[in-house]
């Protein structure tokens, strides 16, 4: 059989495509993304979800004049494939490479990039309210899931729709995922849309009732799909969404494309604000992304090990990541204490608290990608006597910073957050967790704590929990393999020394402690002494140590964090106008971070032990 999408280089070659011709282009495409993400990691399963959805989008409307804004945007590698990047995403979360969100830099099909969750539905106001301000005719798509649907930005979004623009189209693609299982009252409320009893027992009662019409039951029976989409209408509309001002249809089924084409092509000639609620399964047409839909959200690299089982081998990490640790030591504390709970915001796979929530299911709080919400939520669980343990990655926490302040710094409440992914991330610079210290040291009434190892982030654990104010405790996506060096007993604001050294001493933060031992290990051979300096806190700060060191050598500050704002810029604070041997800051400069493997960024900003360990030999020989 003929390739159709190896003829496929833009939108404008699917118009001519027959419904037949379409099914095949969405099966090419399916293997296609399996491909790619077998070899490349990436978002599987969401992009298999909204395949069928994306053709038919192209198909009725004009990109790039018409807009198609994806929430979060990690389910755009299908309408990369139809924009003319089809080679590009070959290259999908490689150094230099593609991608795997939308960018506008990227293409002109591209009208806003995202990477978080709730975006979607305010900025597609804003680009109706631009066309209506210049009067131009493009239509205005805006596709978001119902994961993110619950997010309090959506939801402001929804209520101010009817009064921004009379022409805009909201596409709820409900698949009951985000990157766990979706909670709440939205989600609880689209499931009663689809699952309604008077619905379902209307129709299959008159369902028997026609079959029983002697001589025309049968064929009357194939008919009566307009019957049906009449009743379903009358007994369980979208209220809440009419009652908004947006005229509401749906459910409809997402994979079927016929059915999409006909939906759209009636949605474009509407004048008014409209929802569509579709219903697809995320995964759909895979069975290793279907079965788990949880690890194919987002993975690293997998292989295909059977096409016909279309099974998925999972490459896992060769050590425990700190994720494992901290959902490990999350059941110790709450065995030990059963004041503890815990608060994730969508996440409980990713931030390791699925065995936690398997060993206390009573104590998991799941509020949904809501973090401000859950931030204010573990306030008031603090405020009540609770001992409120939140995991939430360090980039997503960067949402509720003013939550953490107000309701939390202010009122000395107790709340421990810990950030997982905090460093350089394959995603790129949305997912990047190294722009945040600069506000948490700003704040009062909060310690910051960065483990080097699984020992250390235990360790910091049990004591955040006998704080009298908030903690933070970030860690990085890696290996948390305990480091073979020394250990001091961990004391509040005190740093300690790892490894002995005459010549020039690094302090470095939280896993940067091993790269840092590199380091001096390259060096010693060439007769370098290095002093290696584990941080451990950065508020309170072991400032005495550093005034001490600087006095003795030149200091280098090593993090996996932005130097403004950092371990860099607390010490420079502290060494202002203070006798000092120099200070040199490696980390990442204020620009924005691309996507790539860990490594190669490293090397692209001079953050490779070996090439710091080169760049120390010159600064002793001046």
């Amino acid at each position: 059989m003929e390739s159709i999408l190896a003829s496929v280089n833009c939108p404008a070659d699917i118009k001519s495509l027959t419904i037949d011709q379409l099914r095949q282009l969405c099966d090419e495409i399916r293997d296609e993304l399996i491909e790619i993400t077998s070899k490349h990691g990436g978002h599987l399963g969401s992009n298999l979800g909204v395949v069928e959805l994306t053709v038919a989008l192209h198909k009725v409307f004009d990109s790039p004049k018409d807009k198609f804004i994806f929430d979060v945007s990690h389910q755009g590698y299908v309408h990369k494939i139809l924009t003319g990047r089809k080679e590009y995403l070959h290259t999908l979360r490689q150094t230099g490479g593609c991608s795997g969100f939308l960018q506008r830099e990227e293409s002109e099909h591209d009208h806003f990039g995202a990477g978080h969750a709730g975006t979607a539905l305010s900025s597609a106001l804003g680009f109706a309210a631009a066309r209506d301000a210049l009067n131009t005719d493009d239509k205005i798509v805006a596709v978001v899931g119902d994961g993110g649907l619950g997010c309090g930005v959506s939801l402001e979004a929804l209520n101010n729709a009817a009064d921004t623009t009379k022409d805009i189209i909201f596409i709820l693609n409900d698949n009951k995922m985000s990157i766990s299982p979706n909670v709440g009252g939205m989600s609880k409320y689209l499931n009663r849309i689809i699952t309604d009893g008077r619905y379902n027992h209307f129709k299959s009662s008159v369902a028997d009732l026609v079959k029983k019409i002697p001589g025309i039951g049968s064929s009357l029976k194939n008919g009566i799909s307009k019957v049906e989409e009449a009743a379903k209408g009358l007994l369980i509309p979208g209220v809440i969404f009419e009652e908004l001002g947006l005229r509401y249809f749906g459910p409809v089924d997402g994979h079927d494309i016929e059915e999409l084409i006909s939906t759209f092509k009636k949605l474009k000639e509407l004048k008014q604000p409209v929802l569509l609620h579709l219903l697809t399964e995320k995964g759909h047409g895979f069975e290793g992304a279907k079965n788990d839909p949880e690890k194919c959200h987002g993975f690293k690299k997998k292989e295909v090990t059977s096409k016909d089982s279309n099974a998925l081998s999972v490459t896992k990490p060769a050590g425990l990541t700190f994720s494992n640790i901290f959902g490990d030591e999350l059941c110790q504390l709450a065995k030990k204490d059963d004041k503890v709970v815990s608060i994730t915001a969508g996440m409980l796979s990713g931030t390791g608290m699925q065995k936690f929530k398997d060993a206390f299911p009573e104590k998991v709080y799941d509020v949904g990608i809501a973090e401000e919400h859950g931030t204010i939520f573990a306030a008031g669980m603090a405020g009540g006597g609770l001992k409120p343990i939140v995991g939430i990655y360090a980039t997503f926490m960067q949402r509720a910073m003013d939550c953490v302040y107000h309701d939390i710094c202010l009122q000395e409440l107790p709340v421990i957050f810990c950030m997982d992914r905090a460093g350089i991330v394959e995603d790129g610079p949305t997912h990047h967790g190294i722009v945040d210290i600069s506000f948490w040291r700003s704040l009062p009434n909060l310690h910051i704590l960065q483990p080097r190892d699984a020992t250390e982030l235990r360790q910091m654990m049990n004591m955040a929990l006998d704080f009298k104010v908030a903690s933070v405790i970030r860690y990085p996506k890696t290996d948390s393999s305990d480091l073979d060096v020394n250990r001091d007993e961990l004391v509040l604001g005190k740093s300690e020394v790892i490894r002995q050294g005459k010549d020039i001493c690094i302090w470095a933060s939280g896993r940067e402690c091993e790269h840092a031992l590199q380091v001096a290990s390259i060096l010693a051979p060439k007769g370098i002494e290095v002093k290696v300096v584990n941080t451990r806190f950065l508020a309170p700060f072991d400032q005495t140590a550093l005034l001490k060191d600087s006095q003795e050598m030149p200091v280098i500050t090593l993090e996996d964090h932005m130097i403004n704002g950092g371990l860099a810029s607390i010490c420079s604070e502290i060494l202002t106008n203070k006798k000092h041997n120099g200070l040199v800051a490696k980390g990442y400069p204020s620009e924005i971070i691309p996507w790539g493997k860990t490594k190669d960024i490293r090397q692209q900003y001079g953050l490779l032990p070996e090439q710091i360990a080169s760049e120390i030999e010159e600064l002793l020989k001046k």
